[in-house]
């Protein structure tokens, strides 16, 4: 971005204050969390939980070994259990408390549930009260998986401040303020409505205001989405963030702070990222699920014993061993194990998953909604279309113009020479400023045209001698000054590329125009492949773009695009998302700069351009690493295989609970068939391997 990555200045405060909102968006249950705090607590836990087990009766009967024996070692389990239940189940206690008191009981809660009653069990065991097996095993290593699961889980949280971070490099720490004795530099903080700024060649604007004096052409694509710098006079409005071009400018302050277009973008960011934060992951209701019927099926089970006339010892026992089997072990890793791997599935296709929340709604997308500059097209211009005079050949007019254009630096000048040579027709630069052929043209000549002389014509366009004759190249201010003689072909492609709102640049030699040159920004040939496979997928495409309509519409006939959206300001385009999906659409947004940063966070599924700015890249829930529309069908297919795994891992970890709750209260205990609360353990802990297994299966699917 011009050498803007170092900026941050008033744009950084604004970051700091919207922080708050996208922070943890993600998750209500993870608020204050952070990836690093569960790693931590997952590797000093795993560390004290390998003792807890080792020394485990249970385990040691089970695999047929003995533990050493010492002084104190046979409280080694309860000990160590009780440190992993204060240290590392403290943050699912705190968790549980949060969903309790806002009536969503939820994964935090039931893994409270769990380790609560594993620990008063364990320590009413120890101390003689009831005559079993203590689970201090069962309690440690449901906390350290608890904490893996989770930890997983928060490193596919998308972060609201990487994107409200990038959006604030755009504006400076400083500007040139002009004062009565003459200039002086300044905090961008410090400005205020009605000073006067000097904008240098190439610098950033440092606030939204006016020109007063100059003039230049701006680079706006990050803010408004145009694809062409434009150009801005006396009385003409600029905006905070864009890059001046070649011109100096003088700019009378109107909006700074919170009052400008780019912190508006900034608050929509903030907002959008923000409504989601209620959004209830699959895991959480089956987990919310699974704690209302664990908690009516100890308490039915302790009712039923006692009424039985069992003993008390015995049906507390039938409790707890119904609670454990309901622990969610399996639960807590079913879906972050799927995530995970699909995420590493999507990144060998090229497909960089940032936010599940956004994968798992393109199984159910009815629209796709494209920004135009950079995204369907490449957002440089060439040229589109050539229509040359008679006698004169086509590859002749390219490697001519390009000749002519090649000393020049404007947008369109270097349009042309790009396209001369993607065709093989651009003149090399050698050695001493000349310039010599490295191929042979499609004329036969075996040479490439040397420009000399180049030189401007202002108001008109730019002169060169190649090969001996001088040709003038120049828009149709250049056939009225200089009265140049176009033949009717040339004039009728004219008018069809000025009606595609294309540029039509003429190449005249002697006051004859030779050709004309459409030069527009131009169509990725991808794009055509991705929207058909859309179409045949039963998915409509739309267009949003800044430009204005007759470019939009010129681009939506060629590509076969369902619905086109132009003129849309940047604080616009997020509401133009949100009318389709008020038409009751899944809607996914796919672009590639700041101005999209908005819809992309709004919509369904944000689709980000990998190729694009780092805030179109943050903001989007999924990357296009290739910059590939092509891509877009294959999120499709990686979301429906994800959801089917997450699905049946769901009904692994939590289904088995049909058939072994019963059993773990007892309702076969007239045939001789109880668990125990170990055996439920272990029970619970076969869910985990199937879960893990069956998660790796979808490394198979096919995108």
């Amino acid at each position: 971005m011009n050498g803007h990555d170092h900026h941050r200045g008033d744009g950084h405060a604004r970051h700091d204050e919207h922080g708050g909102h996208g922070s943890h968006s993600g998750h209500d249950k993870h608020a204050g969390h952070s990836p690093a705090m569960f790693r931590d607590k997952f590797y000093l836990s795993l560390i004290l939980t390998l003792p807890v087990v080792y020394w485990s009766d249970h385990i040691q009967e089970l695999l047929g070994y003995s533990a050493p024996v010492f002084p104190g070692s046979a409280w080694i389990p309860a000990i160590l259990g009780t440190v992993v239940f204060l240290y590392g189940g403290l943050v699912f206690l705190k968790g549980a408390w949060h969903e309790l008191t806002a009536r969503l009981p939820g994964m935090m809660t039931l893994i409270s549930l769990a380790i609560s009653v594993a620990f008063i069990f364990s320590w009413v065991v120890d101390a003689g009260l009831i005559v079993a097996e203590s689970l201090w095993w069962e309690l440690a290593t449901l906390v350290t998986i608890m904490l893996l699961g989770h930890w997983i889980e928060m490193r596919s949280i998308s972060q609201a401040e990487g994107a409200l971070n990038e959006l604030a490099k755009l504006l400076p720490d400083t500007a040139t303020r002009i004062t009565d004795s003459g200039e002086e530099r300044v905090s961008v903080s410090d400005l205020a409505d009605g000073d006067i700024v000097l904008v240098r060649p190439g610098e950033s604007l440092p606030a939204d205001g006016v020109v007063r004096k100059g003039e230049s052409s701006i680079n706006e694509s990050m803010i408004t989405g145009e694809s062409r710098p434009v150009k801005r006079g006396e009385g003409d409005e600029v905006i905070a963030g864009t890059i001046n071009g070649s011109g100096s400018l003088r700019v009378e302050v109107t909006g700074t702070g919170e009052q400008t277009k780019l912190s508006g973008i900034m608050r929509l960011v903030a907002e959008a990222q923000q409504s989601k934060s209620r959004a209830q992951h699959l895991a959480d209701r089956a987990a919310g699920l699974l704690t209302a019927v664990a908690l009516v099926s100890g308490v039915v089970t302790l009712i039923a014993w006692q009424f039985a006339g069992a003993p008390i010892d015995f049906s507390i026992i039938r409790v707890v061993t119904v609670l454990v089997i309901a622990c969610p072990h399996a639960l807590g890793l079913a879906v972050p194990l799927v995530v995970a791997i699909s995420t590493t599935l999507g990144a060998r296709n090229g497909l960089l998953v940032r936010d599940r929340r956004g994968l798992e709604e393109a199984r159910n997308l009815h629209t796709v909604v494209f920004d135009k500059t950079g995204t369907l097209t490449l957002g440089e211009f060439r040229v589109v279309d050539l229509v040359t005079a008679a006698g004169t050949s086509e590859d002749h007019a390219q490697r001519v113009a390009a000749a002519v254009e090649a000393e020049s630096e404007h947008p369109i000048a270097r349009g042309i020479v790009k396209t001369a040579a993607e065709r093989g027709l651009a003149p090399a630069q050698a050695a001493g400023g000349e310039r010599r052929a490295t191929h042979r043209d499609t004329d036969g000549s075996g040479h490439h045209p040397a420009a000399e002389d180049f030189r401007s014509l202002p108001g008109k366009g730019v002169a060169a001698t190649v090969e001996g004759v001088e040709y003038h190249i120049g828009g149709p201010a250049l056939l009225s000054l200089e009265n140049v003689e176009v033949p009717e072909t040339l004039r009728e492609a004219a008018v069809t590329a000025a009606g595609r709102g294309q540029a039509a640049i003429y190449l005249v030699k002697d006051g004859e125009a030779l050709a004309v040159f459409a030069v527009a920004d131009a169509i990725r040939e991808e794009s055509r492949e991705a929207i058909r496979a859309l179409h045949e997928r039963g998915i409509k495409v739309a267009m949003l773009t800044g430009d204005a309509k007759a470019v939009a519409e010129a681009v939506a006939t060629e590509l076969s695009i369902d619905t086109v959206f132009a003129e849309v300001l940047p604080e616009d385009k997020a509401a133009k998302v949100k009318q389709l999906q008020e038409g009751g659409h899944k809607v996914a947004m796919v672009g590639d700069g700041v101005n999209d940063a908005p819809a992309l966070a709004t919509a369904d599924i944000g689709i980000a351009i990998g190729a694009g700015t780092d805030v179109a890249v943050e903001a989007g829930h999924i990357v296009l690493v290739r910059s590939d529309p092509r891509d877009i069908p294959r999120i499709v297919s990686l979301s429906r295989a994800t959801y089917r795994k997450m699905v049946q891992n769901l009904w692994w970890a939590a289904g088995y609970n049909i058939v072994a709750i019963p059993l773990a209260a007892g309702a076969l205990a007239a045939w001789g068939i109880l668990l125990t609360p170990a055996v439920g353990a272990v029970l619970m802990s076969a869910s985990t391997v199937i879960v893990a297994i069956n998660a790796q299966l979808l490394k198979r699917a096919t995108l």
